[in-house]
């Protein structure tokens, strides 16, 4: 090439990519986010929307998914994670509610004893609220698992610890405070954690009579959530996010329950860790061999060595997975004797079994969760195609105008979600500009497809 045909050359090069360079730079004003994580809301618990006004109303406003596929194992604690880092478990270690490390001889049980707030379990990967922190943003928390503990040297500006099963007065008092803190900029982000679903799904099934007043009773609350919106006068000021963590289904406790002991010497299992979907066994390492035998001879369960766990799970890789790990077909119930069935106090002191369960193959269709958005980004009364549970860090972190950290999330599942006015305002995640090399290049910032 001659050299008087290099200005024209680069001019021509130039301009495209400034041009694409100015779109993603370009940057409206953040708007505070809301958001509910409405533990074990089956995805379709929202199915009879004539029933509920006040999601009606949500999804009329906003943009619901059909229905959002969680991470494995389907359990709280791991998908708590997956949701706010937009890691697999494997990537931020949270693999299940009752883990044990074997180095340290600690365990994590499901957040009920000291050493749960361990920095071992949470600092594997930094959730959305200690970025926020991190970057002067202020986060409110209410009933949140895990915003009591210090994670990363780090914790939110707010945080009402978690209790167990929190109660209605709680959700509607986390809502009005959420809202005024959110309205008053005092906070930029705030989350609001609901338990009761996930209880009454496990006390009754997900079928139950009491599983639909429960959604009943928080559909009043959304109700009141949307009038105080308009009453503070945020409907173009606020965005919103529910979704839940997994879903629920039935367990029929006649002939579908695994006793490990009639297979194994349990005095051959240095630890067993949980029971029900997923269970997590360290044999002694004489017995290593004999256990794994006689246990993958079991019907109605998988039994994976670290090694044969299906990549498509992104687990094996986890810090606190066991040797053995053994999944239930969906509805068995694996545990070590009868002696151990999970049972709960009714309400005139009686114990009954529980009839809802978890934690299964996370493309089991009953472990499904929901995922609903609303406010001034967001389409309105927009159906969308199934998202997973690691796709929706990427969205808080777009509506928050922060970069996200690299993830597992593919922003191509949640982009159309947003309007089109707002998605071509706000720096896309995914895409840099290299000014050395004058190229466009992917960030490691989640799979772009």
């Amino acid at each position: 090439m001659s050299a008087g045909h290099g200005p024209a050359w680069l001019a021509r090069l130039l301009v495209p990519l400034l041009a694409l360079l100015g779109r993603y730079q370009q940057v409206t004003a953040v708007r505070p986010l809301l958001v509910f994580l409405i533990d074990g809301f089956r995805y379709d618990y929202m199915d009879e929307l004539q029933r509920l006004p006040g999601f009606r109303q949500l999804v009329e406003r906003g943009a619901k998914v059909d229905y959002m596929t969680p991470d494995f194992p389907s359990l709280s604690y791991p998908n708590y994670y997956s949701l706010m880092t937009g890691r697999h478990c494997d990537a931020h270690q949270m693999t299940g509610n009752y883990m044990w490390d074997e180095a340290s001889q600690k365990e994590f049980l499901i957040g009920t004893n000291p050493d749960s707030r361990l920095p071992l379990w949470w600092d594997g990967s930094e959730p959305l609220w200690v970025t926020l922190q991190k970057l002067g943003k202020k986060v409110f928390m209410y009933f949140w698992p895990g915003c009591e503990v210090t994670i990363l040297g780090v914790c939110p500006s707010f945080c009402e610890e978690y209790v167990y099963n929190p109660s209605e007065k709680n959700l509607t008092d986390s809502i009005e405070n959420a809202l005024n803190a959110l309205r008053s900029g005092t906070a930029d982000m705030a989350a609001v954690y609901y338990e009761r679903i996930d209880v009454e799904g496990h006390h009754f099934g997900p079928d139950s009579d009491q599983v639909r007043a429960a959604v009943q009773h928080l559909d009043l609350a959304m109700q009141a959530l949307n009038n105080k919106i308009k009453e503070k006068n945020m409907m173009n000021q606020l965005n919103i996010m529910l979704f839940s963590d997994h879903g629920m289904t039935q367990i029929k406790w006649m002939d579908k329950v695994i006793e490990l002991e009639r297979y194994i010497n349990m005095t051959d299992i240095i630890k067993m860790m949980d029971r029900g979907s997923v269970v997590s066994l360290w044999p002694r390492e004489n017995k290593y061999q004999e256990v794994y035998a006689a246990l993958s001879q079991v019907p109605n369960m998988q039994t994976y060595t670290r090694h044969d766990v299906p990549e498509r799970f992104h687990y094996r890789g986890g810090r606190f997975v066991s040797p053995l790990t053994l999944v239930a077909e969906p509805g068995w119930f694996i545990i070590q004797n009868k002696a151990s069935l999970p049972f709960w106090t009714n309400a005139s002191g009686a114990a009954s079994l529980q009839n809802g369960w978890h934690g299964y193959d996370n493309e089991f269709l009953d472990m499904r969760g929901f995922f609903l958005a609303t406010g001034p980004d967001f389409k309105q009364n927009l159906r969308a195609a199934p998202i997973r549970s690691v796709d929706i860090y990427n969205l808080m972190c777009w509506s928050l105008g922060v970069d996200p950290l690299p993830n597992n999330g593919s922003w191509s599942r949640v982009e159309y979600l947003l309007n089109s006015s707002g998605a071509a305002s706000r720096p896309t995640p995914l895409w840099t500009l290299s000014v050395l090399g004058w190229s466009s290049a992917v960030m490691l910032c989640g799979t772009y497809s």
